[in-house]
């Protein structure tokens, strides 16, 4: 049976191997650390703004599966929060094991702690990775969804340290870029300032370290608003942060913070000791990153160049997926750009006339769209989400954001992509 190598077990890598399985081929993730769905073990934000029409979109096309377990394991449902509408946010501490099982349950093989640090590449087609301890694990085609976080060494240089993120570089080793072994000429993003990478948009607490009545607030609502005393305000984090979409005056003059069982508290970083001296805030306890008063992890270090059926540019046989793909925010487009480099991973080896998404559905114009933006001047500078900044606005201008789920699956209906990742390739 022809092998798909997934390097990566991310919210992407994920989506990429629920695809590529379902379109009849063998897979693998290869996960250098002990946990799947990456940085959504920290995440939890779901459906807000645009990424309600994504989210059902994607599931027209047939990529349910992951979609379906963060609304099961929900705490909070069709949320109003500070710029933000219509949002589920899942609980961060009981998402992964369900990933894992129906993965595991799919026949996809999972290789936990497995390291990819090179590549046995020639004539522009990827024959093999090669693991830390040595190993080449082969296959037919590749996906790499590395992410763009780190290594430990880019955080100092461009952050402000390793924050000890749930990434563990110290115990698990750094990122490596699969498409930079290939030849490939990663992008890097950089901030308003010109500055490389961007920090990690969130950080989490304790929920029970804080007061009894912001407890309240999270628990019933799933969000709480605290103003900032004027001297605690900074608005120049709004710039150097990944999420954009966050980036407004009300995340400046308040502390927003997100039920996602932990308390998700919407600034890159907050210094201990003045998060302290806010009233609610006398006992609170950082978990995520352990470094969290200080820095956050550094992202956007190693974006490849991509067609618009995500395969790595100059490659033939190596797909992107997930912030690997574009200077994209979030976990919702992760599970998009996964499930659609998945899907033309299997087309390859069926040597079946790769899948283009119209721009008249919303993944297929967000590919396309961010995929120019990029290579654009400034490009660089730009983040594209569903949730927010400059591809909402995009989307509204567009009509493609809607709520109503009708309207969604007519417009898949429409251009007969109804279901296609369901589609058996290989038989």
């Amino acid at each position: 049976m022809a092998k798909v190598v997934v390097v990566g077990g991310g919210w992407a890598g994920c989506a990429a191997a629920i695809s590529a399985s379902k379109a009849g081929a063998e897979v693998v993730i290869l996960e250098k650390t002990d946990l799947l769905v990456g940085l959504g073990n920290v995440g939890g934000i779901m459906r807000n703004n645009g990424r309600y029409t994504a989210c059902e979109e994607a599931m027209c096309l047939g990529a349910r599966e992951l979609f379906t377990i963060t609304d099961e394991n929900a705490t909070h449902k069709n949320m109003n929060f500070p710029g933000h509408n219509h949002a589920t946010i899942y609980n961060v501490l009981k998402i992964e094991p369900p990933v894992r099982k129906l993965i595991k349950d799919m026949g996809i093989e999972v290789r936990i702690m497995s390291r990819v640090v090179d590549v046995d590449c020639e004539d522009n087609i990827l024959k093999a990775v090669i693991l830390e301890d040595g190993e080449k694990v082969e296959g037919d085609s590749f996906i790499d969804t590395t992410g763009s976080s780190g290594p430990m060494g880019n955080c100092s240089k461009y952050g402000n340290g390793c924050a000890m993120c749930v990434l563990r570089c110290p115990s698990f080793g750094g990122r490596v870029s699969i498409t930079a072994r290939c030849g490939v000429h990663d992008m890097i993003g950089e901030r308003a300032s010109g500055d490389f990478g961007a920090f990690s948009g969130s950080m989490k607490l304790l929920k029970e370290s804080l007061s009894e009545e912001i407890q309240k607030d999270l628990n019933e609502n799933g969000f709480a608003v605290i103003p900032l005393p004027k001297e605690l305000r900074n608005e120049k984090k709004l710039d150097i942060k990944v999420c954009q979409q966050y980036a407004l005056h009300e995340f400046a003059e308040n502390i927003i913070l997100i039920d996602t069982g932990h308390a998700k508290l919407m600034t890159p970083f907050f210094n201990l000791e003045k998060l302290r001296s806010v009233p609610g805030f006398e006992t609170a306890c950082i978990v995520d990153p352990y470094s969290g008063g200080k820095g956050n992890s550094i992202r956007y270090m190693a974006v490849s160049p991509r067609d618009n059926f995500m395969r790595a540019e100059n490659m033939k046989n190596l797909f992107v997926a997930g912030e690997k793909s574009g200077f994209y925010v979030g976990h919702t487009e992760a599970i998009c750009t996964g499930s659609f480099a998945g899907h033309n991973a299997v087309r390859y080896l069926a040597n079946m006339e790769y899948l283009q998404l119209p721009t008249s559905l919303l993944i297929g114009d967000f590919i396309s769209y961010s995929n120019e933006e990029m290579h654009k001047k400034d490009g660089a500078k730009k983040r594209c989400t569903f949730a927010g900044s400059i591809y909402f606005e995009r989307m509204k201008e567009l009509g493609l954001y809607t709520i109503d789920k009708e309207i969604i699956k007519k417009r898949v209906e429409d251009v007969e992509l109804l279901d296609i990742y369901n589609k058996k390739l290989l038989i």
